[in-house]
This record gives structure tokens, sequence and C-alpha cells, in this order.
């Protein structure tokens, strides 16, 4: 693959970040991608923490469960009282809001990046279902199909390094060809030419389009269509002004699009999601295998 020259490109947004957090060892290595982002920027930071109100005990639902809206009461002044120190020293000197929420985590966090307008959601991606979802937890599942914003995550926020030490010089942009490509690659150009990073895109053609079962498609149709898509990538990179080569490849999107991140080992990979629509389309039926094996973090538009 070959590096894109960016000639003009906007750079996005992020003005204010949204981080939800629950008071973990998890929470406060995420939290190094807020400060760097946020300290590039001079971002706002939103601290959101959401408290699952307490529920009644199963078989208890006809009964009027005495002190359960004093025992909701009491875990919203306890949570705040943690929330005003968390993170206090390593986020001192960045503009901090510290926001505490009652109800479901997932729509606690899409409400306030809508009522925040906020331009980036940052959590880290895990569960604790079966197989801890395998590795893209409910909460996570849930804000990505709704947040009104780009959600930038992953397990790698889990172990991040210290802000000072975190670079964005390489910037991958997986790019599918639905309604969502021309966000995506605007998203990634710009963010690559905020921090002077190297830009690459990678589109990856699904195997289904050239063979069905053991049947394999005449070996020209192949042909066209990677010529096909290189075209309409050309045109688009045309309107964003984002001059450079494009890496096409063929096979499982997932596994092709981590396979060029194995190659490259980017900082950020950049990926599409189908907020509205649900995760539609050739890439973003993928986005949740993608998180999967991807090596760095992920920002889905």
């Amino acid at each position: 693959m070959s590096d894109l020259l960016i000639e003009t490109a906007a750079p996005p947004r992020l003005a204010r970040i949204l981080l939800p957090v629950e008071f973990s060892g998890r929470s406060e290595r995420a939290a190094a991608y807020a400060q760097a982002l946020a300290q590039h920027y001079h971002s706002e930071i939103v601290l959101l923490h959401a408290v699952t109100p307490p529920t009644i005990p199963y078989g208890t639902e006809g009964m009027v469960y005495a002190g359960m809206d004093q025992l909701a009461d009491q875990q919203m002044t306890e949570r705040s009282a943690m929330l005003r120190s968390f993170l206090a020293a390593e986020l001192k000197g960045i503009p901090v809001r510290r926001l505490v929420a009652q109800g479901d985590t997932a729509l606690a966090i899409v409400r306030c990046a809508a009522e925040e307008q906020c331009d980036l959601i940052l959590m880290p991606t895990h569960g604790y279902g079966s197989l801890r979802r395998i590795l893209v937890g409910s909460i996570t599942a849930g804000v990505l199909r709704h947040a009104p914003c780009p959600v930038l995550t992953g397990p790698h926020l889990e172990h991040a390094t210290p802000p000072q030490t975190i670079r964005f010089e390489k910037i991958l942009c997986a790019l599918d060809l639905g309604g969502e490509g021309e966000a995506v690659l605007r998203w990634a150009a710009g963010f690559a030419h905020e921090f002077g990073a190297a830009l690459r895109i990678v589109h990856v053609i699904p195997e289904s389009t050239w063979r069905a079962g053991g049947l394999y498609f005449d070996p020209d149709w192949q042909i066209h269509v990677a010529k096909e898509a290189r075209a309409t990538i050309a045109a688009l990179q045309d309107r964003l002004h984002v001059a450079g080569n494009v890496d096409i490849e063929i096979g499982d999107v997932p596994e092709a699009v981590a396979a060029a991140a194995g190659e490259w080992n980017p900082d950020l990979l950049v990926i599409g999601r189908g907020a509205r629509q649900g995760m539609l389309g050739r890439l973003r039926a993928k986005a949740y295998a993608i998180l999967r094996q991807s090596t760095c973090p992920v920002v889905a538009v």
C-alpha cells in the first residue's frame, strides 16, 4: 500500500469529548486517549457516569419495595461524590464537566452525547456476557448503533500508555462504498491532516462478488469490480481533495482489514458504522468483527 498525500482536508471538530467512566482502572487508562486529544484540540471533556437504578427482587414485582427511592437517591449521591474527584489529577488543566445520569448505561451515553453536542465518544470495548460478547460489550454495541457522533473504541484503550506517549502518525481508513463513504474518508483525512499523519485507504471486495459456493465467476468480472471500485474511490478523493493510491483487497472484510493494519501498524483505524440505518452494508455489517481483530484503536464514524 502507498501512503496518501493530503492536499486539503478540514480537520474534524473535537470541541467536546464524552468520556463515560465506571471508576475502574479501565476507565483511567482509556482517559489517556481523551487527555491526549483534548490537549491537542483544546477540547472540553465531559465525564459521564451512569447509575443503573436498583431493581426489585424477582418475584416481588407486584409489591411496593420500601426504601427503593431512598436507595436510588443514595446511589446518586455517592456516585456524584466519587465522580467529583475521579481523574482530577490526570485531567488537571483541561476543561472538564462531570455529569451523573440514571438509567440504562448505553442510552444515557447516547442521550448525553446528543444533549451536550459532543463531537466524539471515547470508551473501551468490553463486555461481561457470553464469552465477554467477544470483546464487544452490550453497552458499547448499543452506543455504536445509536451514537450521534463518531465513537473511538477498542480493547487497546484498556492498555493505553501515558498521554504524552500517544502518537497519531499513521491513520488507516477502511472504506466502504456505501452512503457513509464520504463522511468516513473526510473524517480520516481531516484527522490525519490535523496531526500531520500518513493516511492509507483500504477497500475490501468480498469474495461473494466473484464466487458463489464452489463456483467462480469469470475472472474478468473480478477485474471489472476492482476497477469500478477504484474509479469510485478516485472520484471521492477528487471531491475531498485527498490525493494518493488506494489498496484494493479481495476476501473476508475483517480479515483483510486486519491484515492491512498488521502490515502497516497504524495508530488509528477509521471505519463506518451505519449509525441510523443499523449495521448494514459490506463494511458496516462487519464492524464488530473489525473491532475484535483490529491491532489498534478504532474510530467508527
